[in-house]
């Protein structure tokens, strides 16, 4: 941890601050840095980043970063120790996405009857439900379904192991995540465990690994990564599913989306539904 915790705040036009977001993704100091992009006056097109850096090296590594950046302007101010852990549990509330529910320890008693209640504890993975794209994969599931149930489902770059847990909650017989971070892998089946769910996670690089070909083909697919490696798995991806199956993409903004479709378009995907939240989207594809 910061000797002190601190908050930092970079406001700016959006196109500034999504800049600095993908930024902030691909720097290799602050790609597990726990940030948030939002509109804050649309009137004045200013969009505001908020970063919690809780170490040193994603602290200088970030300043790095939005120096990069002149149109932002950037405050970084100390936080409060005796406020820091109910400021952190107080700005990671329960969150409802369609029929889930996705909250922590802190929040055990806030689950409605009705929902899927999913327990994930992040540690040091991506993915407890609050950014925008891991949000939108839910938000798009739960839609899809409204008319189906997916039996074999895939989850690549894992994170917290959520996507897959979700699947594996509502139905799937197959859900399984893979990561190419070794600690992720650990805190998803941890997860999985406390959700009694029956999600499996590996460390895997791509998706040639044999524990990742085995089940295939998949009727669902998640990818909820950067820009550049979703175009990157075009084809793995297309060949990892079903003809018919679904590809549901997230992690890139929206003006990332363009690109992404195109790789996927040219390998005979067509476009299902889209959501955005804040400056994110999520892609709902099917293969042809």
């Amino acid at each position: 941890m910061t000797a002190d915790a601190v908050q930092t705040v970079a406001k700016g036009p959006r196109a500034e601050a999504e800049a600095a977001a993908l930024a902030i993704d691909a720097d290799p100091a602050t790609e597990t840095l726990t940030y948030s992009i939002l509109e804050e006056d649309e009137d004045r097109d200013v969009w505001r980043i908020d970063a919690f850096p809780t170490t040193p090296e994603e602290q200088a590594g970030l300043v790095v970063v939005l120096a990069g950046f002149p149109k932002l302007r950037v405050v970084t101010d100390k936080l409060a120790d005796a406020d820091w852990l109910a400021m952190a549990l107080s700005g990671l509330p329960p969150v409802r996405a369609g029929r889930f529910f996705v909250f922590g320890a802190h929040d055990t008693g806030l689950v409605p009857a009705s929902a899927v209640a999913l327990r994930i504890e992040a540690g040091a993975a991506f993915g407890t439900g609050h950014h925008g794209t891991t949000e939108g994969c839910l938000s798009a599931f739960d839609q899809l379904l409204k008319r189906r149930r997916f039996r074999r489902v895939l989850d690549v770059g894992c994170g917290t192991g959520v996507l897959a847990i979700a699947a594996a909650r509502t139905g799937s017989k197959v859900a399984l995540g893979t990561d190419i971070d070794a600690p992720s892998v650990r805190i998803a089946n941890e997860n999985a465990q406390l959700n009694r769910a029956r999600a499996r996670f590996v460390h895997a690089s791509g998706l040639n690994d044999a524990r990742v070909r085995k089940p295939a083909p998949y009727d669902l697919v998640f990818a909820n990564i950067l820009a550049p490696p979703l175009v990157a798995l075009s084809h793995d991806i297309k060949q990892a599913l079903k003809p018919g199956g679904i590809a549901i993409l997230s992690g890139l903004l929206r003006t990332q989306e363009r690109r992404v479709f195109a790789a996927y378009a040219s390998k005979g995907f067509r476009m299902e539904r889209r959501l955005h939240r804040d400056a994110w989207a999520t892609l709902v594809l099917r293969r042809a």
